[in-house]
């Protein structure tokens, strides 16, 4: 099946000159002071507004995308942090006050109505929604919240160990939790552990600093806790936290029994009661780590490979990031921890990040952000830059359905027994990763709408949440790493609630699988339709534009379950 790359048409504005340093406040001022004095006299005027905005907010955007990635890839660049706070500083507060100035000049324009609503529809409600959330006094508190979680980021990405007499960082640790030997495994993982616990004071201290901040955000705008309106501001419009319980409930009934016959089905074949933390990742038969590549060039080869194998258009748009400064793979000292795909908005072209260390799970991450980078070059071609995109809820359907669509292209990677296994690994990561979605759901609802917890109480609570959705596992004698577990999630300092998306989207990517086994050409029609549709539909619309049932409670988690409980059964151990 072929289908062509979408042209990145040239946007449908020229109001912005190719060469504006869009980092710097005093060279942006004048656009968007010259946007908000416009005279608006037809919807066709109004219109031409959405469209020069939104070329001037994809410069500022990428402005600020390039700096987020410079600031990522090098934590211990004192140049690099310094611009990057610099823009945050002194940028970003600006952008949001203009930014609220125009929203509130669009919705309150007596044209907004004339325009053609299937078109600006999603734009006008998403709008509309900032202009009842915006308190200029949050502008300042935001910006002390993204200084406070990059200071997370630092000290995380600053984390090393000394292992088999060399300084590793902690992402490199990782492959030793797959090795046979038992007690070197429980010695890499209490090296790492022990790391991690070293500054674990000084991360609930920045935790500590950024609930009171965000309290203080939900109040200035009207709402009780940070929860409610961190839906509200996340526009989740077809889904409520009390649907977010349900995903807890499903995920408890439905995957947390798999998952822990699984586990005990590993302590049996170890010859082991219980399970220890630094058990979970070996081989039940002893057999060496999955080596899928050697050094990010041959990552890169193989998964354009199987991209290709599956279909040329996405061959093609892989291999369009292969130029352009688009890939930084490898993980080293002063990287920032974990994998993103940022979207440069104004040039229209992807950046993907990761820490590969020659695992699977590595494998797992590059074509899980090559789906997003997919997504993205799907739905660039939109001149609004709001329609670039999706809501989270889908655009993890992007990337979470490449996990399991590429299945039958592991063999670019393996041997197919060892694909076998590799499959087999994924799938039983699905059964784990429902329940930990739900716990970290759950551990921030629980946060958030009581904000004036004790760090005592907030150890309790996730000690609990572990004990309700996790792995049966026996802590005894590192209980402390336990309670400090979560510190590890960066989305819980740096994207609050983002998190429950994956789990929905994951429903929907097991949806997407299970199509594609009864037709692959047809699924990636399907995939490549919704995506190319960006965010400019209802999430319930983008979800059945792919074929995909927008639902997560119990009875689909259950049905969806059942089909990877049957392949795990057919699968080798």
């Amino acid at each position: 099946m072929h289908t062509e790359i979408p042209t990145r048409h040239a946007p449908a504005s020229t109001f912005v000159p190719a060469s504006l340093d869009a980092a710097n406040w005093d060279v942006l001022e004048p656009y968007y002071r010259q946007l908000l004095g416009r005279t608006i006299h037809d919807a066709g005027s109004l219109e031409r507004l959405l469209l020069d905005r939104s070329e001037l907010d994809a410069a500022a955007e990428e402005a600020s995308a390039n700096l987020y990635i410079e600031m990522t890839r090098r934590t211990d660049d004192e140049l690099a942090r310094k611009r990057f706070l610099a823009f945050v500083e002194q940028v970003e507060p600006q952008l949001k006050k203009a930014g609220f100035e125009l929203d509130r000049k669009i919705v309150e324009c007596p044209f907004a109505q004339q325009l053609d609503q299937a078109r600006y529809g999603v734009l006008l409600r998403g709008i509309r929604r900032s202009v009842e959330l915006f308190r200029d006094a949050n502008i300042p508190l935001e910006t002390d919240v993204t200084k406070l979680d990059q200071q997370y980021s630092e000290i995380s990405g600053a984390m090393t160990v000394q292992f088999d007499g060399e300084e590793r960082t902690l992402p490199q640790m990782a492959k030793y939790l797959e090795e046979t030997d038992r007690a070197r495994r429980q010695a890499s993982w209490e090296a790492v552990s022990a790391r991690r616990l070293q500054d674990a004071a000084r991360i609930d201290d920045i935790f500590d600093r950024m609930l009171a901040l965000r309290h203080t955000i939900a109040l200035n705008a009207g709402f009780e806790n940070f929860r409610d309106f961190q839906h509200a501001r996340m526009q989740r419009f077809d889904y409520t936290p009390a649907d977010c319980e349900r995903f807890h409930r499903a995920a408890e009934q439905v995957c947390v029994p798999v998952m822990r016959r699984l586990n005990a089905e590993r302590a049996t074949s170890m010859g082991i009661g219980r399970l220890r933390p630094w058990d979970l990742k070996v081989d039940l038969r002893g057999r060496a780590p999955l080596k899928p590549f050697d050094g990010a060039d041959q990552l890169v080869e193989r998964t354009s490979a199987a991209f290709h194998d599956m279909d040329a258009g996405l061959g093609q748009m892989f291999d369009s990031m292969r130029q352009g400064d688009c890939l930084d793979l490898e993980s080293r000292k002063g990287k920032a921890p974990g994998g993103y795909q940022y979207q440069r908005q104004r040039s229209r072209t992807p950046f993907i990040f990761m820490n590969a260390a020659g695992l699977h799970r590595d494998v797992i991450t590059m074509v899980h952000e090559a789906g997003h980078a997919f997504h993205s070059l799907l739905c660039a071609h939109d001149p609004l830059v709001a329609y670039r995109g999706s809501p989270m809820e889908f655009a993890e359907v992007a990337s979470m359905s490449m996990e399991l669509l590429t299945y039958p292209q592991l063999g670019r990677f393996y041997s197919e027994a060892d694909a076998d296994r590799a499959r087999r690994d994924h799938l039983e990561s699905i059964c784990t990763m429902l329940p930990w979605i739900a716990t970290i759901d759950a551990f921030q609802q629980w946060m958030y709408t009581n904000p004036k917890h004790t760090r005592e109480e907030r150890a309790q609570c996730w000690t609990q949440l572990n004990a309700r959705f996790g792995a049966d596992v026996d802590w005894t004698g590192h209980e402390d790493a336990l309670r400090s577990m979560w510190h590890r999630q960066l989305h819980i300092f740096g994207l609050p609630f983002y998190y429950i998306e994956y789990g929905i989207a994951q429903l929907g990517a097991l949806q997407m699988w299970i199509q594609a086994r009864k037709d692959p050409a047809k699924a990636l029609a399907n995939y490549k339709q919704g995506l190319s549709l960006g965010a400019s539909k209802p999430l319930p619309e983008l979800f059945s534009a792919a074929g995909l049932e927008f639902s997560f409670g119990p009875e689909t988690m259950g049905r969806l379950m059942d089909e990877v409980a049957d392949d795990l059964a057919r699968l080798p151990a």
